[in-house]
């Protein structure tokens, strides 16, 4: 049996802060799938763990073997490439310019060697040039960019010689039935789904109700629904147990969180557990049409995405209330609670509290008391390990608020 190690480094697991603040790169949703499900369509049988960040390590444990395969989270999975790291022999590695891929590493070689630093540059390693095309994230707007391609890799995997769920809804029109795929328990009532656009996926028990119109490539997750008149324009995936509405096109919401009435959200990426009020509205689009600036922690500032379609990137358990108005590029950190008139500003700190007039620290025992009134809604404790990452989290990022 393979041991598999998805490894963060220091440089992407820092590009996409907040994301990252509460989970290494592996758990990242892109397409259908999380990266770390991903990589088990490829290796079934395999222990897959995770090297990440210290306070993390203990919600997300490594197991480390005899001989291990340890990947870069960052890099996606196809056949190509797993294939060419299948092939690594013991002490080999492989590469991509500067870029680790993987390497096959015994213990020893793990234990005194710094992955989320050494992965940073292939000189460290004996690794062979790997020729093929790769898909690596490095930004937190790499998420929506690529959503549509994964959703339509991921599609293929998880459907392949398995039958949809018959629909038997006689009021729904489908574009393209056959790029429609039904988990058991999904259902769609009264609604219009173009799948002629690309693949529409809908995990057990997920519902799409009436007048609701739906264009692919689009996936869902357990569970999750979409609410009646809602307008989804494609290239957007939906974690497990979301709640959404109004109009959505190219975002991604990783799970456990709502955006269930009117108001746009476009080119966004909305973590875990967050809730956006009734009415809120993202901006992705500049008027003068310049490129859209985005905060990157890693350089300690702005920095230019390079695109002119950037809408929302919002870290767990962040909130906002009704009516609230996003400007382009903005980043919301973890746990922030964001209310009132007017735009709040383009960087918003983890567990921040205000809007537009100004901001205070939203103090921890308030933020953990939400926290575990909005988990227990679906039956989910927050845990002690999970309090302690919200507690590092908390300490990390006290400099930026102040």
């Amino acid at each position: 049996m393979k041991n598999i190690i998805l490894s963060d480094t220091l440089r992407e697991w820092t590009n996409f802060l907040p994301l990252s603040y509460t989970r290494p790169l592996a758990e990242i949703r892109i397409g259908i799938c999380t990266i770390y499900e991903k990589w088990r369509h490829y290796f079934p049988d395999a222990q897959i763990s995770y090297l990440t960040q210290d306070y993390l390590q203990e919600k997300f444990p490594i197991n480390i073997q005899p001989q291990n395969l340890v990947i870069n989270a960052a890099v996606l999975p196809d056949q190509g490439l797993v294939k060419s790291i299948i092939s690594l022999d013991p002490g080999e590695g492989l590469r991509q310019g500067d870029l680790f891929i993987a390497g096959n590493y015994k213990a020893d070689t793990i234990d005194g060697i710094d992955f989320r630093t050494a992965l940073e540059s292939a000189s460290n390693f004996s690794a062979t040039e790997f020729q093929g095309n790769l898909t690596v994230l490095g930004y937190t707007w790499d998420i929506f960019l690529n959503n549509a391609g994964q959703i339509r890799s991921d599609f293929e995997i998880i459907t392949r010689g398995r039958p949809s769920q018959p629909l038997d809804d006689p009021f729904s029109k489908i574009y393209g039935q056959d790029n429609l795929f039904m988990e058991e328990g999904a259902s769609i009532r009264a609604a219009v789904i173009d799948a002629d656009s690309g693949p529409v996926y809908l995990g057990k028990g997920a519902r799409i109700q009436e007048g609701a119109v739906v264009r692919g490539p689009f996936a869902m997750g357990e569970g999750s629904s979409v609410s009646m008149g809602a307008k989804i324009r494609g290239d957007s995936s939906i974690g497990p147990h979301c709640k959404i509405g109004g109009e959505i096109a190219n975002s991604v919401m990783f799970g456990y969180s709502n955006k269930a009435h009117d108001g746009y959200l476009g080119n966004s990426v909305i973590g875990t557990w967050c809730n956006l009020g009734a009415d809120t509205n993202v901006s992705n689009l500049k008027n003068n049409y310049a490129n859209v600036k985005v905060y990157n922690y890693l350089k300690n500032g702005f920095v230019d995405t390079g695109l002119q379609f950037c809408g929302l990137l919002m870290g767990d358990h962040s909130k906002c209330g009704i009516n609230t108005m996003f400007n382009t590029g903005t980043m919301v950190g973890v746990s922030c609670n964001l209310f009132g008139s007017g735009y709040p500003r383009s960087f918003i700190p983890a567990f921040s509290w205000g809007g537009a007039s100004g901001m205070v620290t939203y103090r921890m025992e308030k933020a953990i008391d939400t926290m575990e009134k909005v988990m227990m809604r679906r039956n989910i404790p927050l845990d002690e390990i999970e309090r302690r990452v919200l507690e590092n989290i908390f300490e990390l990022t006290s400099p930026y608020r102040n």
